[in-house]
């Protein structure tokens, strides 16, 4: 199984004190976010990076990152029960043969943000992309300021959706139809106050 693929910031980012911080200048090559009109902004979840592989219909994998998680495995069994629950709740039905990832949130994954009691995978190709994804983007001027004050007040769709504490976003995918995504984090505004990614 393939790892998911590093996606990288549509504005430049500069290295301060050991942060990568964005900057107003646009990446080359990543114009697209603020230029396509098709361009969706899908809310990143602060969670952990996991794929499952279905082949004719059946589960037939599971990986965190490049990992293989096996089903008898006690230190990942919260990852199971995560994709045993999101398929109870119907998230995982409309995915075909392949490898698909999401990101698996939860009560032992980066303090429980959403404040749920389970965990749950939460596919990106299909729940994240029709159920996680802000109208508001694309209303306003796609310049750097606004960008960036649009990100301060951003309210985690999740959270509103599954009635748990309203928070703060952590991130965006900005998707474009043709599969190019980029990505955009809370944390990498000089703004933000609080723990950091580190470079």
């Amino acid at each position: 199984m393939k790892d998911f693929k590093k996606i990288e910031s549509p504005f430049v980012r500069k290295v301060i004190d050991g942060y990568c911080i964005v900057t107003p200048e646009i990446t080359p090559g990543y114009e697209w976010v603020f230029e396509d009109e098709s361009v969706m902004a899908i809310e990143k979840l602060d969670g952990t990076n996991v794929s499952i592989l279905i082949e004719d219909g059946e589960l037939k994998g599971i990986a965190n990152r490049k990992n293989p998680i096996h089903f008898f495995d006690k230190g990942a069994s919260h990852i199971v029960m995560g994709i045993l629950e999101s398929n109870g709740r119907g998230y995982i039905e409309a995915l075909g043969d392949g490898q698909h990832f999401g990101e698996l949130i939860g009560k032992k994954v980066n303090g429980n943000l959403y404040k749920i009691r389970d965990h749950r995978w939460i596919p990106f190709s299909t729940y994240a992309q029709t159920s996680l994804k802000y109208k508001s983007w694309g209303k306003y001027p796609k310049d750097y300021e606004t960008i960036s004050g649009w990100f301060k007040e951003l309210i985690s769709l999740f959270s509103i959706k599954h009635g748990g504490e309203k928070v703060f976003i952590e991130g965006i995918i900005f998707t474009h139809p043709d599969g190019r995504m980029a990505k955009l984090r809370r944390d990498m505004f000089d703004w933000y106050e609080g723990r950091r990614h580190r470079h």
